[in-house]
């Protein structure tokens, strides 16, 4: 049986055991998890050019309003460093309704509403 998409998180499911495929979509599945799904938090919100960091693995942002290189078209949503060989790539999720994140640089936790992320809560 083919995978189905859960609406609330997005994840995949719908497989027997030893399916084909199965394998794949678990491990995606884990992995969306690791990254976006436990204790999100992110250093910064208002960076627009990616080239401007130096990522280590994990690290984390929202996607700065007019983001350009390899952000671009990915304004509001999450990215995180994944490391490589020889270089890492950013992934990114698209914040569902209720998200909660910590906001590293400005001390604060931000909820993702229908009109983008909260100003947040000072903590």
């Amino acid at each position: 049986m083919g995978a189905k998409i859960e609406p609330r998180s997005g994840m995949n499911y719908g497989w027997d055991y030893g399916e084909n495929n199965w394998n794949t979509g678990m491990d995606n599945n884990l992995l969306f998890l690791g990254r976006f799904g436990v204790h999100l938090s992110v250093k910064d919100r208002d960076v627009t050019d990616p080239t401007t960091l130096t990522p280590s693995a994990g690290d984390a942002y929202i996607v700065g309003p007019l983001a350009t290189g390899d952000w671009a078209g990915k304004d509001g949503q999450v990215a995180v460093w994944v490391p490589g060989t020889p270089a890492g790539s950013w992934v990114f999720a698209l914040p569902r309704l209720g998200w909660v994140t910590y906001i590293e640089d400005e001390e604060k936790l931000s909820v993702f509403k229908a009109a983008g992320w909260s100003a947040g809560l000072a903590i």
